[in-house]
């Protein structure tokens, strides 16, 4: 069987069973999600050891520390891709779900409901934990998903998908409903991205090139978030160690991942009381600084920021700082280099704060907390499936509803059009 022969059956089962899926009560999906939930537990050994071969190849491939982290699974990640299971078993089934309902004047009733949007291809790269994640979602919302993880994470999707399928089918999902393309080829994924009449959408996860490559290349509708170059701007209304504790929180629990804070921005006015003891703070921590002018005349140790700084997406423990003279400076800044991801202001003032969430464009808005919650779980949703920062269709975090379309069904009485 060549791979296009292969991709096309993995699409025809996919929409079959997508059929099938529409169908299923909550009840069948939510005994499947606990069900794959303890398998993953229970045979965590075996997706463990797969997982610690794709990172010794990793390893002698010279895979960057950020990548190597996304990488890398233990017990105290498959236990939160277990809970991340069980957690969207427990939220509401938004399939069937009555958005509104109205009458016209001829009699009819005109409903809007939820419902699945069919067929959804996933391609991303190094977190095999988006494995679990997308056939959760993907499941509870009534679709079928395919999966095209990147090569070095192979043999740890292939085992989690096994795990997850068996468990799944067991608990009565439609066989073909979730599927691995278990094949590395560099196109597949453009063989995939043709399959208009199987696939519905697709999402991808992972890097800015990857995500441009396949908005460059699909037939199929993507959403899409290419990268995050978040902000967090430290007015002169702000309360200082509340800001110092987002910034550190924002930059340094975990660099490699889109929701973190890439550029600093610090009103002049609170720039000489919060950047020298901020700065060194940073710098303690294995963060390297860049800054403009006015940061390095005021904190030691900084190297000097380019024009490119502002607008890189580090993944790493490096930052850019600049101060700014206003918010309407910072906002400017934002719109010039923010990528519509997450931006924070950390303020005391009222109208500073409601101005800032006004003006920015992004996905999500911060006023006093770190742009480190940008993120399904956090937001309640259970596991996401990515961070949009397309306008259309879904923005931010998607979780299940981000994950339907919805129908119009009308109700009549014998009503003809004159």
């Amino acid at each position: 069987m060549t791979l296009r022969q292969e991709l096309e059956r993995i699409g025809r089962e996919a929409k079959r069973a997508s059929r099938q899926l529409v169908m299923l009560s909550t009840d069948v999906k939510n005994r499947a999600l606990e069900a794959m939930a303890a398998a993953l537990e229970e045979r965590q050994d075996e997706v463990l050891a797969a997982n610690a071969q794709d990172v010794e190849v990793a390893r002698r491939r010279g895979i960057s520390g950020a990548l190597l982290d996304r990488l890398t699974l233990n017990a105290d990640r498959i236990t939160e891709m277990a809970q991340g299971l069980r957690v969207v078993a427990q939220l509401p089934d938004p399939v069937g779900e009555a958005i509104k309902m109205w009458r016209r004047p001829n009699g009819l009733w005109i409903g809007k409901r939820r419902v699945p949007i069919g067929v959804i291809g996933i391609v991303y790269e190094a977190r095999p934990n988006v494995t679990s994640d997308c056939i959760a979602l993907c499941l509870k919302a009534g679709n079928s998903v395919i999966l095209r993880g990147g090569s070095e994470a192979i043999r740890s999707n292939r085992a989690i998908f096994s795990v997850l399928n068996t468990a799944a089918v067991q608990a009565g999902i439609p066989d073909g409903a979730m599927q691995v393309v278990g094949r590395t080829e560099r196109s597949a994924v453009t063989i995939l991205l043709g399959m208009t009449e199987y696939l519905d959408l697709v999402i991808p996860r992972g890097g800015e090139a990857l995500i441009r490559e396949v908005v460059r290349s699909s037939k199929v509708p993507v959403i899409k978030q290419f990268k995050g170059v978040c902000h967090v701007f430290v007015d002169r209304a702000a309360d200082l160690k509340k800001a110092s504790e987002i910034v550190m929180n924002a930059k340094v629990q975990r660099p490699g991942v889109c929701n973190a804070m890439e550029t600093l921005l610090v009103h002049q006015d609170a720039a000489k009381r919060f950047l020298p003891s901020m700065v060194k703070r940073l710098r303690d921590a294995g963060v390297e600084v860049r800054g403009c002018p006015a940061t390095r005349s005021l904190a030691a140790g900084v190297k000097r920021a380019t024009e490119k700084d502002w607008a890189t997406e580090y993944l790493d423990l490096i930052l850019s700082v600049r101060v700014v003279p206003s918010l309407d400076a910072a906002v400017e800044h934002i719109g010039q280099y923010g990528t519509l991801h997450s931006e924070a202001i950390v303020t005391e003032d009222y109208d500073a704060a409601m101005a800032f969430t006004e003006r920015v464009d992004a996905a999500c808005v911060y006023v006093n907390a770190s742009t480190r919650f940008t993120d399904g779980g956090q937001f309640g949703m259970g596991a996401e499936i990515g961070i949009s920062t397309d306008r259309l269709h879904a923005r931010g975090p998607m979780g299940l509803e981000e994950l339907t379309t919805y129908k119009y069904v009308i109700f009549g009485n014998g009503q003809v059009r004159t």
